[in-house]
C-alpha cells in the first residue's frame, strides 16, 4: 500500500513543477469562485438569501496528458430569514490516474453587526475519497509490484471551517479546509500532501459607476503548505444588473517554502470572466483561462463554464440585492 501511493506523490510533484498551478495544492481551483463562495468558504451557506442550486465544470490545460477536471455541484439554502444557511457539496476532481471525490454538508448561522451587516460563521463536514487507477499506467516491465493493477481508494474525513462578513457593498472572509482526516491518511502510509490544510483569505465591494455600471474589485489569497501560495486579483463589471464581464490575474508567491524552484515564475494565469443573468432565476458563467507560465507556449489553456438556478424566481430589481 506505501509504495502504491508513492505513484500518488509522484505526480503530484509533476502537477507542480510543471504547471506551477494551484492544482498542486491538491484542492481544485475555480475563476468563478466570487458568484459562489461555497467554494471557498462554509461561512457563505445561505447567504444570498434564496435558495440556488449551481453546477461548474472545469477542464483545466485542454489536450495536455492528463490534465485536471473538475465537476461540482453544490445547493445552497436560507433558512430562518437568513440568519442560518445550509449547504451540499459534490466534487469530483481527476488528474491522470489520480481521482478525488468529495461529499460535504454546511451549515453557517450569521448575526447582525449593524443595520445592514452580518457576520456568519459556518463549517462544513463530510467525507473525501482518494483513488488512483493503475490501468492508466503504462509501466516499462508490467508485473511492477509498485503498480496497482485496479483501482485503489481510501476514504477519510474532512472538516472545513470559515467566517463571512457582508453588508451591501461590501464582504471579507477566512477560511480553512482539510482540517481532520490527516491521521487516517497517515495510518495507511498515503502521501500528506492530498490532504493538507488550506487557508482562503477574500474580500471585495462594490462601486457604482453609473445607474447602469457597477466595478466590482476583489482579490482571493490562497495558502497551503505544499506548492506556492496563490494571489487573485479580480476585476468585474455588472451592466444592467443582468451582465457581469472581468478579468483575474493570478499568481503564485513562495511564502516560508524553501524547497521550491528558486526560478519559479511569479506569473500564473489571466481568466476572462462572464457571466449572464439569463431569466430571472437562472445564471449562465464562463471563463477562460490564459496560461501565462510555462505552459503558455503550448497553448493549453482552460475553460470553465457553470449553471446556477434559484428554486424561487429571482427578481433582479429586488431591493439591496447580494451580488457576491
Amino acid at each position: 500500500m506505501k509504495r502504491t501511493f508513492r505513484i500518488l506523490g509522484i505526480v503530484w510533484l509533476l502537477a507542480i513543477t510543471a504547471g506551477e498551478n494551484v492544482h498542486g495544492q491538491q484542492l481544485p481551483q475555480f475563476s468563478q469562485y466570487m458568484f459562489n463562495g461555497l467554494h471557498i468558504n462554509p461561512g457563505y451557506a445561505g447567504y444570498k438569501g434564496e435558495h440556488y442550486l449551481q453546477s461548474t465544470y472545469r477542464s483545466q490545460w485542454v489536450d495536455f496528458p492528463g490534465a485536471p477536471t473538475t465537476f461540482t455541484v453544490t445547493a445552497d439554502f436560507s433558512a430562518n430569514e437568513g440568519r442560518m444557511g445550509f449547504g451540499a457539496s459534490f466534487l469530483s476532481d481527476q488528474m491522470g490516474p489520480a481521482k478525488t471525490n468529495g461529499a460535504m454538508i454546511s451549515y453557517a448561522y450569521r448575526i447582525q453587526t449593524g443595520s445592514e451587516s452580518f457576520l456568519g460563521f459556518g463549517a462544513s463536514g463530510g467525507v473525501v475519497e482518494y483513488a488512483i487507477d493503475g490501468t492508466m499506467f503504462n509501466p516499462n516491465n508490467p508485473d511492477d509490484i509498485d503498480v496497482p493493477q485496479g483501482v485503489v481508494n481510501i476514504f477519510t474525513p474532512n472538516l472545513n471551517t470559515g467566517v463571512f462578513f457582508h453588508m451591501p457593498s461590501f464582504y471579507a472572509g477566512i477560511s480553512a479546509y482539510n482540517l481532520v482526516g490527516r491521521n487516517k491518511l497517515a495510518d495507511e502510509a498515503i502521501s500528506l500532501a492530498y490532504h493538507d490544510v488550506h487557508y482562503y483569505l477574500t474580500a471585495g465591494g462594490l462601486i457604482p459607476l453609473s445607474d447602469a455600471v457597477t466595478f466590482k474589485p476583489s482579490f482571493l489569497v490562497r495558502h497551503a503548505n505544499v506548492g506556492p501560495s496563490n494571489v487573485d486579483l479580480n476585476a468585474m463589471l455588472l451592466f444592467m444588473e443582468r451582465l457581469w464581464v472581468g478579468a483575474s490575474y493570478r499568481t503564485n508567491v513562495k511564502v516560508g517554502q524553501e524547497l521550491l524552484p528558486a526560478n519559479l515564475s511569479n506569473r500564473n494565469a489571466v481568466a476572462f470572466i462572464m457571466e449572464l443573468f439569463a431569466l430571472d432565476n437562472l445564471r449562465l458563467g464562463y471563463a477562460y483561462d490564459l496560461q501565462t507560465n510555462v505552459l503558455s507556449g503550448l497553448r493549453n489553456n482552460s475553460h470553465e463554464f457553470s449553471i446556477g438556478y434559484y428554486i424561487a424566481p429571482r427578481k433582479v430589481t429586488m431591493k439591496n440585492p447580494r451580488w457576491f
